[in-house]
């Protein structure tokens, strides 16, 4: 352990030098990662919605051909693991 994550003494005890006043005095501070979590998801369904948006709007011969490609994509993918793990 590096000297600076060593505990101080106060700390130890439960005691602490900063001033009583601060409510917030002790506690760690709060984590972003609900906040990142969040944007990510917003972004994604933001994303996600646009995708569709374009994909409705396709004529029916190019979401052919999107299908055709999509399912080569799988199927290569599929025959790839299948090798892999010798199925």
């Amino acid at each position: 352990m590096t000297d600076i994550f060593k505990p101080i003494n106060d700390d130890r005890n439960g005691t602490s030098t900063t001033s009583s006043h601060d409510p917030y005095a002790g506690t760690p501070p709060p984590s972003t990662d609900a906040g990142r979590t969040a944007l990510v998801g917003l972004v994604g369904g933001v994303l996600s919605a646009a995708g569709y948006l374009v994909y409705s709007r396709l004529p029916d011969d190019q979401k052919d051909r999107l299908h055709t490609q999509v399912r080569g994509l799988v199927e290569s993918r599929v025959n790839e693991l299948r090798g892999r793990f010798n199925i």
